[in-house]
Parts: structure tokens; sequence; C-alpha cells
């Protein structure tokens, strides 16, 4: 081949192959994971999109916190008859999946939740979506604002009884929760059963929680949760060995196709072995997904709650 076109081709393939590194680069940075950066005010990126999925009732707030200093954000869905009426209403809490905390993680399943109320599946209800903190769901003192579960239990639940028409009462407060969420829906249920009633942990990482429990608080040579103790299978042991613990209705519930599905088998064996009445609920063919379980049977797990609340159903809300 004369020198000249062997040049020639070179320079066209390398031109060629930069092309294509540049365009994948390109679509690689369309298809990028979102931030792991943490913030206690996070609400959607996209507001276009939350205008034109979202029902038109739910809003984003934020209140001071007053052991931080600072803003923290969180959703709130209110039902459809909340601005024309006074009555006042049970709230339902879900804790969101994933790390760092983010209070737009999980606010697309007031989609679920509004669509039931409006077919009289549930009765209305208001559903809040917190902010987890930096590492969802867990208090770490060593780390600066990571009180994730004490924001919550302290100061995000008085805030939404003083601010809006809530029922105020153990009876008419619920939590739930997806993964992460799940995982920190079991702790704190058996921490504070005080404050809640009816409680739904979904597709919760008991795996990690039981690597937590077997050695000495760490889920990796980088992570560590104190004090000991700090885990769901510890909690619930705890709980079950109080005399004066306050019953709960517990409903587990998990997709037969999610890599939880087994530790969640696992953690119900374990309760039943405890002596904690709770149900289980296996989600057919459903993988690791909050809204894929919601498609398939969150109109049980949202009257999971709603059992709850009309057999406690105050006069003032009748």
């Amino acid at each position: 081949m004369n020198p000249l076109c062997r040049v020639a081709l070179v320079g066209l393939v390398v031109f060629a192959a930069t092309g294509i590194v540049a365009a994948q680069a390109t679509k690689k940075k369309k298809a990028a994971p979102e931030q792991t950066t943490f913030s206690w005010v996070a609400p959607t990126a996209d507001a276009e999109w939350a205008k034109k999925t979202l029902p038109a009732t739910v809003k984003h707030a934020t209140f001071k916190s007053p052991s931080m200093g600072i803003d923290v954000g969180y959703y709130i869905y209110l039902p459809p008859d909340y601005d024309s009426s006074q009555k006042r209403y049970p709230v339902v809490y879900h804790l969101h999946g994933g790390r760092p905390g983010g209070e737009s993680k999980a606010v697309r399943l007031t989609t679920y939740v509004d669509a039931a109320i409006r077919k009289g599946i549930i009765q209305p209800t208001i559903y809040v979506f917190p902010n987890g903190g930096p590492v969802s769901w867990y208090d770490m003192s060593e780390m600066r604002n990571g009180m994730g579960e004490t924001v919550f239990v302290k100061e995000l639940i008085p805030h939404i009884d003083a601010t809006y028409r809530t029922w105020g009462t153990r009876q008419g407060r619920a939590l739930e929760g997806y993964s992460q969420g799940g995982s920190g829906t079991t702790r704190i249920m058996f921490k504070h059963p005080e404050l809640f009633l009816s409680v739904a942990p979904g597709g919760s990482g008991y795996g990690p929680e039981k690597t937590i429990q077997d050695n000495n608080g760490y889920e990796s040579d980088k992570l560590r949760f104190l004090p000991i103790g700090y885990n769901t299978w510890d909690l619930a042991k705890a709980y079950a060995e109080r005399k004066d613990r306050p019953a709960l209705n517990i409903l587990i519930w998990d997709g037969t196709k999610c890599f939880n599905y087994e530790f969640n088998l696992k953690f119900s064996a374990y309760l039943k072995e405890l002596g904690i009445q709770h149900e289980f609920l296996s989600i057919p063919d459903v993988p690791h997904t909050a809204t894929g379980s919601y498609d398939v049977k969150g109109d049980e797990i949202m009257r999971h709650h709603q059992k709850t609340f009309d057999a406690n159903r105050p006069p003032f809300a009748r």
C-alpha cells in the first residue's frame, strides 16, 4: 500500500474510534447514575416530570431542624378533600430505599395512593415521604448532621402533627418502607412501638442487618453502626423481651424474585420464634422494586394500614 494511503487510513481509523468513544461517553453521560452527594433538602430535579406525573395534592415542604439548625425536606400527599374540609386524617410515613437519603426517592408511590383513594379502596389518608439522612434511617452520631433516625422520629413527626390535620395518635400513625427503608422501618418500629400501630416493612435488607449483628456492628470495614445491637435482629429480640411492649400490626412484604426475599423469609421465621405475630405477603415474580411491588400488591399493602385505621377511628374522624 502507498505510504500516504496507509497514513490516511490509520488517521481515518483513529478518527472513527475517537468518534465511537466520544459517542459512548455521551451515551454514558445521559445514563449516569443518580448523585451520591447528600442534602437534607432534595426535591426532584425534574419539576416538569413531577408536575405531569404526581397528583396535584403532592407538595414539597421543609421544616427547620431544632437539633441541626438547618432545613429538612419532605414530600407530603394530602387527600383530594383536604382543602375543602376540616377533617383530620391518619398518616402513613413511607421510608425510601437507597443511600444517601432523599425525599424524592419514593414519591412516585403517591400515584398509587391517590388512585386507591379515588376508587374507594382506602379512605382519605395523608402520606409523608421523609429524607432519611446521609446513611438512610440510621443515627450516625460521629457524622455531622448524621442523625437520620432521630430527625425523623423526634422532629419530623411532631412537625407533621403540628402543621397538618392529623389524628396525632399512635392508632392513626403508620410506618412502611422499602429496601433500606424497610430495614429502617423494622428498626424504628421495634425501638419506638409507642409511636405506630400499623407497620409494613418491604424488601428489607435483613441480610446486611445480620452481618451487622454478627460482626460487632460492622456492615463493612468502613461502616460501623453503634451502639452494639443497632440492627433489626437484636432490636426485634429486645422488643419481644419487653413485658410492656405495645402491640404492632406487622405486615412484611417482598417480591419472590427480589434478592432480599430469602432473608425476608428467614426474618419472618425468626419473628415467629420470638413470638412476634405478623403477616407475610409474598408478591409473585416481582424483583427488587417498590413500584413493581405496588403494581401487583399495592392495594393490599395500603389496606393493611386501612384495617388498623378503621378499627381505631376516633369520634372526631368519623
